[in-house]
């Protein structure tokens, strides 16, 4: 990784995505963190109001440097990789000198995902992931796994666990082990242990091959014409795609420091490929998405973000409070959207491509209204299952780098949009 020399300004050359940073001491490394926002989060270690214990990190350190990542769980795995791989003096001097926290997989005929302060030499496990110096990050995590992949954290009982009912532990160890139904308990327990298969390859940052599993299990539980099984797999594929994001293995970044802009400028390459038989489009640089939100045609919002090469840049995200009259169509909210947009080009400035959360009636909503006003803007709607572009008069099919950033940047205005309006529907609640 290269290295920046310290200085009261060095935050200020960081980017503000997700990523590690390292503290050097000339060469060793001292520290390492994880962040949401690097920029953000390094400029805290420039406050004068520090702890005595990272004051004194601060000004042992020499050099910093960084990697950019696509996701907080990618920064997460990242970070305990390093650490271990490391044992940084300031990392392993961990809060109130505890030790640092292990997520373990035990070896056991039904094996438990459990955290641990210490791993014992002598214990036997499938796998174990860490030091994470964070235990709130950790156990946000394991949260977040147990609810796509459920699994057990407790020894065998003579009846189910509370977690059995509520989904979050199953099927349940307990109730396996009193089947009295040979078939039906062999079966139980290989499900049990595809869970245990798959938490593990989350934890070892394989989403892509996890993922690809997945979607063949839905396509044969399709096939088989088990539906309702098969909406439990795209559950699981959905809510994987949102704790993890686009996603690389690790030791990807340890090779190539610049992964994270090489891939950036690959995906907006691909888009704009996709699109040169349609649009001509000279630069791709910035893309502004709209998606709308509503609760039955009530609190209707909607969400503009945008991205700069590849990249969220919240200075230019926007609300807007949908004015129509209650029960509006998601298209007619479209044309009020892009009408406001319009009076703020010049301030504001103005995308090189816009998406739209919809197909055809949206990207129809959008593309007349621009026209009507001597702008050309190339506009394209996404949609989803199977994920494809839609222009007024073609569907194109969206696979590698151009889906993963306009996944990327769909899910980010999907959540914006979401945020604005169950604000809203609060507001009328309490009201």
């Amino acid at each position: 990784m290269a290295k920046i020399k310290i200085t009261p300004d060095t935050y200020r050359a960081l980017p503000e995505s997700a990523g590690i940073y390292v503290f050097f001491k000339n060469s060793l490394p001292i520290y390492i963190g994880k962040a949401i926002n690097l920029k953000r989060r390094v400029s805290s270690y420039f406050d004068i109001h520090l702890e005595p214990k990272t004051k004194r990190m601060v000004s042992d350190a020499t050099d910093l440097a960084y990697l950019q990542v696509s996701s907080e769980l990618e920064a997460l795995l990242l970070e305990a990789r390093l650490i271990r791989m490391y044992m940084p003096k300031y990392n392993i001097a961990a809060k109130d000198d505890k030790h640092p926290l292990y997520i373990q997989i035990t070896k056991e005929k039904y094996p438990r995902v459990i955290t641990a302060r210490k791993i014992a030499g002598k214990e036997q496990n499938i796998a174990f992931y860490g030091p994470f110096p964070s235990s709130r990050n950790v156990r946000m995590v394991l949260k977040m796994i147990r609810r796509i992949f459920p699994y057990s954290d407790h020894k065998l009982a003579n009846r189910p666990c509370l977690y059995s009912h509520i989904g979050l532990c199953n099927p349940c160890p307990s109730e396996i082990d009193r089947i009295t139904d040979h078939e039906i308990k062999n079966k139980s327990r290989k499900e049990y242990l595809k869970n245990i298969r798959f938490v593990k390859a989350v934890l070892s940052a394989k989403f892509g091959g996890l993922r690809n599993e997945l979607v063949k299990e839905m396509a044969n539980l399709s096939s088989e014409e088990k539906f309702e099984k098969a909406t439990e797999i795209r559950n699981k594929i959905e809510s994987l795609d949102y704790i993890t994001q686009p996603q690389m293995p690790t030791e990807f970044y340890l090779q190539d420091p610049n992964l994270y802009e090489d891939t950036r400028g690959k995906e907006l390459k691909q888009l704009k490929s996709l699109l040169a038989p349609i649009y001509n489009i000279n630069h791709l640089s910035r893309i502004e998405c709209f998606d709308v939100a509503h609760l039955a045609g009530t609190s209707p919002t909607a969400s503009m973000v945008t991205f700069i090469k590849g990249e969220a840049d919240k200075t230019f995200y926007r609300h807007f409070r949908i004015r129509q009259k209650r029960g509006g169509s998601d298209i007619d909210s479209m044309r009020e959207v892009v009408t406001r947009r319009l009076r703020h080009i010049d301030d504001w400035g103005k995308p090189d491509l816009i998406i739209v959360d919809g197909g055809v009636g949206q990207v129809n909503s959008f593309t007349r209204i621009l026209f009507q006003n001597n702008i050309m803007i190339p506009v394209v709607g996404i949609a989803k299952n199977p994920d494809r572009l839609v222009t007024a008069g073609n569907k194109i099919k969206l696979t590698g780098p151009a889906l993963h950033i306009l996944a990327r940047i769909r899910n980010e205005a999907h959540r914006f949009a979401r945020t604005y309006h169950h604000k809203l529907v609060s507001r009328t609640l309490i009201g």
